[in-house]
């Protein structure tokens, strides 16, 4: 089993596959690094891919303190794996928290990433629903260490913007589910209080989001409502943003919608690698059919 191992003394337990150009692949709480598995075994035909399981993620360690959970460490292990792997610089792709982590990475960190995706990101996010989602992380945290991994997944997995997953593969649906019970509960109550309800709001990160240069693309579900206005607030803030929403889609995209996924991303590299991606045209930000403010 390989391992990479953090400036705080974690190991983080990652795979890799193919070769060239690299991707690594960042998780959402209710997954691990095995969710990645239809994007490794299509984009390792043409690059280098990596994923990893987030400190608390077994087989990488899970501290039991909860101050080791934050989301300055969720973006600071996607570098450690980097840093292990002797990496300068990756494509970045990351969905839900791992999302929250790639974007954070893309605001302090950018001259590591060859591109950002960011996908399902947002729920929470908004300064008006803070405290109500701050209610609810608590209320998830306490489900597990009441219930356990198995029952308290089964239930957090059931969400209204899971229920898309369930109806489209059945099948795929209860693969994920019995993976996440077997999360540790330690590791899923540390991270969803260190990592989830500590995080700062996207309104917080406006200032940030302009600096972004390379080249991103947002995704989200048009059944993912939590993330539908974070989307926009993100297109409309990273200069260099395109967004994509998929029909009749949750919140789990990559897995959801495997091929959707993999063909979104494999186009946007394309126009990445042949330099076609480029920043917004600044006329197209003008208000009114004919550019009039």
């Amino acid at each position: 089993m390989a391992f990479a191992k953090t400036d705080d003394g974690i190991n983080l337990y990652y795979e890799e596959s193919g070769s060239g150009q690299p991707i690594i692949f960042v998780h959402e709480f209710a997954a691990d690094y095995r969710s990645w598995e239809p994007q490794m075994r299509f984009f390792s035909r043409y690059f280098r891919c990596i994923t990893f399981s987030a400190r608390g993620y077994l087989p990488s360690d899970v501290p039991t303190d909860p101050a080791m959970y934050s989301q300055e460490r969720a973006m600071k292990d996607i570098l450690a794996v980097l840093d292990h792997l002797q990496i300068e610089k990756a494509h970045i792709v990351g969905l839900s928290m791992g999302g929250f982590a790639t974007l954070h990475l893309g605001i302090h960190h950018s001259q590591r990433a060859l591109s950002l995706v960011i996908a399902g990101c947002g729920y929470g996010a908004q300064p008006e629903k803070k405290s109500g989602f701050h209610a609810e992380i608590e209320v998830a945290a306490k489900l597990f260490e009441d219930l356990g991994s198995v029952e308290g997944g089964k239930k957090y997995t059931i969400g209204p913007t899971r229920v898309q997953f369930q109806n489209k593969d059945p099948r795929g649906f209860t693969e994920f589910v019995n993976a996440m019970s077997e999360h540790p509960v330690a590791g899923s109550a540390n991270t969803l209080r260190g990592v989830q309800k500590m995080r700062p709001s996207l309104w917080e990160l406006i200032d940030g989001m302009k600096t972004i240069q390379v080249p991103t693309l947002i995704i989200t579900g048009d059944e993912d409502d939590p993330c539908l206005e974070p989307a926009l607030l993100m297109k409309r803030n990273i200069p260099s943003a395109g967004l994509v929403v998929f029909p009749n889609a949750g919140h789990t995209n990559n897995i959801e919608d495997p091929d959707l996924f993999n063909s979104t991303l494999s186009e946007f590299y394309l126009k990445v690698l042949s330099g076609r991606w480029s920043l917004r045209d600044p006329r197209s930000q003008a208000t009114g059919i004919l550019g009039f403010k």
